[in-house]
C-alpha cells in the first residue's frame, strides 16, 4: 500500500513522464528467489540486471536471479493471454504488472474496431502493435531491449506479416497518426495477421518446452480472434 501511494503521488505530478511512471520493487529475498512477493516479473528482472542504473545505496544485483529463456517465454505468454488475449485468469505474480502495463480495456473488441483503437491514443495503440513484436524478440533471443531493436529484428525477416503496421507503430510512438482513417485502415489489414503470426510462433515454442496447457490456451485465443 505504501508503494502504491507513492506511485500515485508521483504520477499526479502533471507531466507526461509523471503519468508513465511504473514502480517495480522487491527485497533481497524475493529478487533472489528465496521468497515470494514484490513486483518484479522475469522480463523486468532481466532489464534490471542488464540496464539498471544505481541512484543511491549499494548495488545488490549480484543477488538477483537471472531468468532463463523458458521463464521469460512462459511469463510473457501468461501476460499476453491475460491482458491481450482476454483470458479470465492470470497468475497473481503477473496480475498487477499486466494491469499497470496495459490499463483496462476490451482488447478483443478493439481488434475488430480499428477506429476505436486509434481514438484511444498513440500510447495504447502502439503498445498493442509492439507487444507481440517484443515478445517474439525475447522468445528468440532470451533478451529484453527497446521497441526499436525488437522491431528492427522483426522487419529484417523477409516473410513476416504486418511490416507496414510495425513500421508505422514505431513512428506513432514519436508522433500520433496524421490521418486517423489511414491508421485505422492499416490496423484493419495487418493487426490480426501480426497476432496470428505471434500466436502460432508461441504455440510451437510452448510445446517445445513441454507447456501443453499454455499452448492450448494460445490455440483458444487464436480461435477467439478469428470468431470475434
Amino acid at each position: 500500500m505504501t508503494i502504491h501511494t507513492v506511485a500515485r503521488a508521483v504520477r499526479a505530478g502533471g507531466s507526461a513522464l509523471h503519468e508513465r511512471l511504473s514502480v517495480f520493487w522487491g527485497t533481497p529475498s524475493t529478487l533472489g528467489g528465496r521468497a515470494r512477493g514484490g513486483r518484479f516479473p522475469a522480463p523486468d528482472r532481466l532489464d534490471l540486471l542488464e540496464y539498471g542504473r544505481l541512484l543511491t545505496g549499494s548495488d545488490a544485483r549480484h543477488g538477483v536471479v537471472r531468468p532463463g529463456p523458458a521463464e521469460l517465454l512462459v511469463e510473457g505468454a501468461e501476460f499476453a493471454l491475460g491482458y491481450l488475449g482476454g483470458a479470465r485468469t492470470l497468475p497473481d505474480r503477473l496480475r498487477t504488472w499486466a494491469r499497470w502495463r496495459t490499463g483496462n480495456g476490451d482488447v478483443l473488441g478493439e481488434f475488430h474496431a480499428p477506429p476505436l483503437l486509434v481514438s484511444r491514443g498513440p500510447r495504447r495503440l502502439t503498445k498493442l502493435v509492439l507487444f507481440p513484436v517484443r515478445f517474439l524478440f525475447t522468445a528468440a533471443t532470451g533478451r529484453v531491449d527497446t521497441n526499436a531493436l525488437a522491431a528492427a529484428r522483426y522487419l529484417a525477416s523477409a516473410h513476416v506479416p504486418a511490416r507496414e503496421l510495425v513500421t508505422a507503430a514505431l513512428a506513432w510512438r514519436l508522433e500520433p497518426p496524421i490521418d486517423d482513417g489511414q491508421a485505422a485502415a492499416i490496423l484493419g489489414r495487418e493487426l490480426l495477421p501480426l497476432y496470428l503470426y505471434y500466436i502460432d510462433d508461441h504455440i510451437t515454442r510452448l510445446h517445445a518446452i513441454n507447456r501443453p496447457r499454455l499452448a492450448d490456451s494460445f490455440h483458444r485465443w487464436r480461435a477467439r480472434l478469428l470468431l470475434s
